[in-house]
């Protein structure tokens, strides 16, 4: 690995190519053998039911799921199998202990897969009870447009491209921020081919979910 820290704001912390490629290719193998048993699925908003433009899948004791009837809530199964979410692999728990400074495991591993197009409207991650842990944003395969501002929606915001192996750390004040993908940039990388013809790009996003 090679680690280089850029800190931009309390308790935000980017580390640009803190995976190299041998660890990002085995990050994407161990990947490819838990998706096996949890198979990428297209949340959808609630009320309306209007579908996200990324496929996702969770990882961990506890998985994210957004739907229609139900809205944005963590459970324990995989909402079209009904089986419980494959365990967060070794490597992305090192990753939580390299960057987190938090003691407790993440419980949750979001695996969202953008394809060319897709983008992810500005959020908070809203829906912990334990916001004293922070969030960890893996990156893999084509480099994105990031955008972060504050804890209020209108805030300003700043951009900042996210290559595959970058980590961010959400923690402190910016644990909050409101943050997104405006777009991404096709051709980028090859780290994905091989598992998806069109490219694109994973983002693994760690959780703790509940207080310890």
């Amino acid at each position: 690995m090679v680690k280089a820290t850029t800190p931009l704001a309390e308790g935000f912390g980017f580390h640009p190519g803190l995976l190299d490629r041998s660890a990002q290719m085995a990050l994407v193998a161990a990947l490819k053998a838990a998706v096996a048993d949890a198979p990428f699925f297209v949340p959808t908003m609630p009320r309306t039911g209007k579908p996200f433009s990324v496929r996702m899948t969770d990882l961990g004791p506890l998985g994210w799921v957004s739907d229609r009837d139900g809205g944005y809530r963590y459970q324990p199964t995989h909402p079209e199998t009904g089986k419980p979410w494959p365990p967060i692999p070794d490597a992305v728990m090192d990753i939580w202990r390299a960057v987190a400074g938090y003691p407790h495991p993440p419980e949750a591993c979001l695996v969202n897969y953008y394809a060319p197009g897709a983008r992810m409207g500005l959020h908070q991650d809203s829906d912990e009870t334990d916001r004293a842990a922070p969030v960890v944003s893996i990156s893999l395969g084509d480099t994105c447009l990031f955008r972060i501002g504050g804890t209020a929606r209108k805030d300003p915001t700043r951009s900042l491209r996210l290559s595959s192996g970058d980590v961010v750390v959400l923690g402190g004040q910016s644990r909050m921020a409101y943050h997104g993908v405006d777009r991404l940039y096709p051709g980028t990388s090859t780290l994905l081919d091989g598992w998806f013809p069109e490219g694109g790009r994973l983002n693994l996003t760690l959780r703790r979910v509940t207080k310890p």
